[in-house]
C-alpha cells in the first residue's frame, strides 16, 4: 500500500506550477537563499495602512527604542520574546516630518525581529469617534481593550477637538498604561506646552515621565513629494 498517489500529486504540482507561472514566477527557479518572510509581519500587513507597509524605523532614537523593547520581552513558546513592560515613545514634530512613518516602522521592526506582538493603532480622532457613546456599542469594553493592549499606537494626539470628555478618555487610557508600564507609542504635532494645554496637566505629566521623546524636524515631506513626485521617497 502506497502512502501517496503519484498521479494525484502530479496534478497538484501541475496546478501549482500554473499558478506560479500566471503570477510571473518561474516554478523551476532555484531559491536564492534570501531571508524568508516573517509570518507575523506578513499577517500584520493588512492592518497597516497601504502607505506605510514599507515603513522603516530609520531614526536612530526610534530604532534604539525598538531594540530596548525587543530585548525586554519575556520568552514565550518557541523562545520568541513577547512584549512586556517597558518605556513608551513620544514622537513630536511638525506636519509631514515622518512621525507616522516612524511609528509604523517601529511596529514592522518589532515584528521583523520575531517579537510576539499584540498591538493596536489608532489616530486620536478615530479613538474618540469609536468610543463616543451610542446605542448598541460598548465603549467601556473597547476602552479597556485599548488600555490593556501590550503595545498601543496613538497617532496625532492633540489634533482632535478638545472637550472635557476627550480629556477624561485620554486620562483614563494613559493613566492605566502609565500604572501598568505598558509601552505606548504616541505621535503629535504639538510641543509639550501646547500638548499640556490640549490634553491637561495629568496626561502631559504622565507622558513626560513614561515616554522617551523624539523630535523630528525638517520640511514637510508631503509638499516635497508634490513638487518632485519622482525623486521623493
Amino acid at each position: 500500500m502506497r502512502d501517496h498517489d503519484p498521479q494525484h500529486l502530479g496534478g497538484i504540482a501541475r496546478r501549482l506550477a500554473h499558478i506560479l507561472t500566471t503570477r510571473g514566477i518561474d516554478p523551476t527557479a532555484t531559491p536564492d537563499g534570501g531571508p524568508e518572510p516573517v509570518p507575523a509581519l506578513l499577517a500584520a500587513e493588512s492592518r497597516i495602512p497601504a502607505r506605510y507597509r514599507g515603513a522603516t524605523a530609520d531614526h536612530p532614537a526610534v530604532a534604539a527604542w525598538v531594540r530596548t523593547i525587543a530585548e525586554a520581552g519575556r520568552p514565550g513558546p518557541g523562545g520568541a520574546p513577547g512584549i512586556a513592560q517597558g518605556r513608551s515613545l513620544l514622537i513630536a514634530g511638525t506636519t509631514g516630518t515622518g512621525k507616522t512613518h516612524q511609528a509604523y516602522g517601529a511596529i514592522r521592526s518589532l515584528l521583523g525581529a520575531g517579537v510576539r506582538l499584540r498591538w493596536k493603532a489608532t489616530t486620536a480622532a478615530d479613538l474618540y469617534a469609536d468610543l463616543r457613546p451610542r446605542p448598541g456599542h460598548d465603549g467601556e469594553r473597547e476602552l479597556r481593550d485599548l488600555a490593556r493592549c501590550p503595545l498601543l499606537v496613538i497617532d496625532d494626539l492633540g489634533a482632535a477637538k478638545y472637550s472635557e470628555w476627550t480629556e477624561e478618555i485620554t486620562m483614563r487610557l494613559i493613566n492605566h498604561r502609565y500604572n501598568e508600564m505598558l509601552p505606548t507609542l504616541v505621535t503629535t504635532n504639538l510641543g509639550m506646552a501646547d500638548l499640556r494645554a490640549h490634553t491637561g496637566d495629568r496626561v502631559a505629566s504622565r507622558l513626560s515621565e513614561m515616554a522617551d521623546k523624539v523630535i523630528l524636524d525638517g520640511p514637510d515631506r508631503r509638499r516635497a513629494h508634490r513638487r518632485h513626485p519622482v525623486a521623493a521617497v
